[in-house]
């Protein structure tokens, strides 16, 4: 195991303290950090538990929540041990350190979420979105299918993630094509109700038409956006689609 060191208690107290700088870098974070009679996993685990049991939710539990997700402490893992303690110390604690367990933890959430949606579908999720970003509201994920013949691409919305209103152009034919293959979601068309998506649904978007589609609040969603060919075929992007308006969805 990598030897863990500590100088915060110079840089905050070498001068006004310097012995108890020296046991807390020295001796708490020196040798009782590094012994090696409990892995560090579990040391960061007892930590948690001392700090939420004695009632200390400031800057000192959030360090040492970081440092148990350093340590591969997993959101499952963290989660039963606060709930456990919490049957032990409080209720109330418990709520104080899940508010910032959630955080720390956050980024973990959304990839378990991801992976969970990408496992209902035979299509990969893909890269992120980022060449479009600019006309989506939220984070997307794009994965092409087929370039050939007619393009076929996978697009993928995280949960409340949706594009801009837009109109696909074309003189003659066009359009696109959206089938729902996982998750649920909303296609809305200028001056009508949106229209609710889930895996096996279709939307037939002719050209020239005002919509946008994308994630309900609750879910990921993705769908394939299938090219209609056509000539002199381009897309305008237009204005976002408003939290107001988005958020009258169920």
């Amino acid at each position: 195991m990598k030897k863990i060191t500590q100088d915060a208690g110079r840089k905050a107290l070498g001068e006004f303290a310097p012995e108890f700088a020296h046991f807390n870098d020295d001796i708490l974070f020196g040798e009782n950090w590094n012994n090696g009679d409990i892995d560090h996993k579990t040391r960061c685990i007892i930590t948690v538990v001392a700090l939420m049991s004695s009632g200390i939710t400031d800057s000192s539990l959030k360090y040492h929540l970081q440092n148990a997700r350093n340590a591969k402490v997993t959101k499952k893992e963290i989660a039963a041990v606060i709930t456990h303690v919490a049957f032990y110390v409080g209720w109330p604690k418990a709520w104080a350190v899940f508010n910032m367990a959630k955080d720390i933890w956050a980024d973990e959430t959304a990839e378990t979420s991801k992976a969970a949606h990408e496992n209902q579908m035979i299509f990969p999720v893909g890269a992120p979105n980022d060449g479009y970003s600019a006309y989506f509201t939220g984070k997307s994920y794009l994965a092409p299918v087929s370039k050939e013949q007619v393009g076929i691409f996978n697009v993928t919305f995280e949960p409340s993630c949706r594009n801009n209103w837009h109109i696909h152009h074309a003189s003659k034919g066009g359009g696109q094509i959206l089938v729902c293959v996982a998750g649920r979601g909303y296609y809305r068309e200028w001056g009508k109700e949106a229209v609710e998506m889930k895996p096996g649904d279709v939307v037939n978007i002719p050209a020239g038409v005002k919509h946008w589609h994308g994630a309900a609040k609750d879910s990921w969603f993705s769908h394939l956006a299938v090219e209609v060919p056509g000539e002199n075929a381009s897309n305008e992007w237009l204005e976002p689609v408003s939290d107001e308006e988005y958020n009258r969805l169920p």
